[in-house]
């Protein structure tokens, strides 16, 4: 039923989609996986689904211990590093690492931090972006000296979003406010867009961390009379990077986040929205869409900064969803790519994932003292339809995006007294439903670019 050799690829995608979703996978989903990976030449995007899938399935066989007990979660990691150190073409190792992301295995963060340094900007960016998915713990004092490299660039130079990446993970795993203070210090030789971004970004960090430790690092800031000063704090990008919450109750907080980097021009370079869920010092990235394109400069005639080699002309997409990272949607690459699309543009939306999940599933039989036994089911499943479009108008200069995702999550419990003399059922459903619709237009046709973004929630029915 399953050949990877044949088409349809939709079906296998939503298959291994499927398995990287499910919630307590065994150590034979992965053996089935790999089996079908494994050998046959496959269509590019199935194997690169594939490898992410096969990440996740590694995470959570971990995370249910089962990392030493089954061959098949060392045979899992050994797939995607082998998949890693084969790869000739930069997009097998940008996926590979992203795989290493979704595994969140300890002991690969070496690798990561070795592509992280001496990779090209892909590579690099997808390293990064796979170390933000580690929790503070592992982010040790050599994580964070690799970061503090690419940031201040002792090596080489960098690409803006590595060196945002790097200074990212030093804000948000306990910072030490010499890091700050130093970030903050290297955005006076910054272009203006890339120093309000920062600024912003220290701004929220500080708000969101313990408060004694947030205290203590404004209290070292303000006493510094070169960061503590109009001059420095007046920066006028439109760049921005905001967080704030959604929904807070006593157990669980959830967040939304927006983060836009723009380029000195006024095009969009990459735009971030995250919808968080904070319970009891855990976080879970519920949905995380980034639109990312590059090379446009050139395009609008503007200059590269110095020592930055021109980028190819590229415009994509990456999502996470519940903390699986699915495959990178490529909208074009190149500039023939982009007119034919642009002349071809077909106005359907690119659905990003689309399917039921299975989240929880549960059955217990629970022995009464009166000898009498009550049979308990729980089952929960999550409907998901997200869909994304980039559209690129030459002709007016306008580039929107929009971010459709909708949601229903249905709850069925049961719990059953069977007897010879007495029956008796107790049944519950909870169904909720929610829409949001993220969209951003841009138009560049005029200095200063004017810009809407609107974020559309309709009403939650909850059943």
């Amino acid at each position: 039923f399953l050949d990877f050799s044949q088409e349809p690829k939709s079906l296998l995608e939503k298959f291994l989609y499927a398995a990287a979703f499910s919630p307590r996978p065994s150590g034979e989903l992965l053996q089935l996986v790999l089996d079908k990976l494994d050998g046959r030449q496959q269509a590019p995007e199935i194997w690169e689904t594939g490898i992410v899938a096969v990440g996740s399935l590694v995470g959570k066989l971990c995370q249910q211990k089962l990392c030493g007990l089954q061959q098949v979660v060392e045979r899992g990691v050994e797939t995607i590093l082998g998949g890693l150190r084969g790869a000739q073409e930069e997009p097998r190792v940008v996926i590979s690492l992203l795989a290493l992301g979704n595994a969140r295995l300890p002991e690969t963060i070496p690798t990561l931090l070795e592509h992280a340094e001496g990779g090209p900007t892909a590579v690099t960016t997808a390293a990064t972006s796979a170390l933000q998915r580690f929790p503070a713990p592992h982010i040790s004092s050599k994580v964070k000296q690799v970061m503090r490299r690419i940031f201040h660039q002792k090596r080489k130079s960098y690409d803006k979003t590595c060196r945002l990446a790097a200074a990212e993970i030093l804000l948000d795993n306990h910072p030490l406010p010499m890091d700050v203070i130093n970030i903050l210090l290297a955005t006076t030789e910054m272009e203006t867009e890339v120093a309000t971004f920062l600024l912003l970004k220290v701004q929220n960090s500080l708000r969101d961390h313990h408060h004694h430790l947030a205290r203590k690092i404004l209290k070292d800031i303000m006493a510094d009379p070169q960061i503590n000063n109009y001059n420095f704090f007046s920066k006028v990008g439109i760049s921005s990077s905001f967080s704030g919450p959604l929904a807070v109750t006593q157990d669980l907080t959830s967040t939304f986040g927006l983060d836009l980097l723009f380029l000195e021009g006024g095009f969009l370079r990459k735009s971030v929205s995250d919808f968080s869920l904070l319970s009891h010092g855990q976080r879970l990235r519920a949905a995380q869409v980034t639109f990312e394109a590059q090379g446009m400069e050139s395009m609008m005639g503007e200059n590269l900064s110095e020592g930055e080699e021109e980028p190819e002309l590229m415009a994509g997409m990456a999502a996470t969803f519940f903390d699986v990272q699915l495959r990178p949607i490529v909208f074009f690459q190149g500039y023939t790519d982009l007119m034919g699309k642009v002349l071809l543009s077909s106005a359907e939306p690119t659905s990003v994932v689309r399917g039921n999940l299975l989240l929880m599933d549960h059955h217990q039989v629970i022995p009464l003292q009166s000898g009498l036994q009550v049979t308990v089911r729980l089952q929960g499943g999550l409907g998901l339809d997200i869909s994304a479009d980039m559209d690129v108008s030459i002709w007016e200069q306008e580039l929107k995006t929009s971010v459709n995702a909708r949601g229903s999550l249905a709850m069925d419990f049961q719990a059953e007294l069977d007897s010879p003399l007495l029956q008796a059922t107790l049944r519950s459903q909870t169904e909720v439903e929610t829409s949001i619709h993220f969209d951003t237009k841009l138009r560049f046709s005029s200095s200063p670019v004017l810009m809407c973004l609107q974020l559309r929630e309709e009403q939650v029915p909850y059943r």
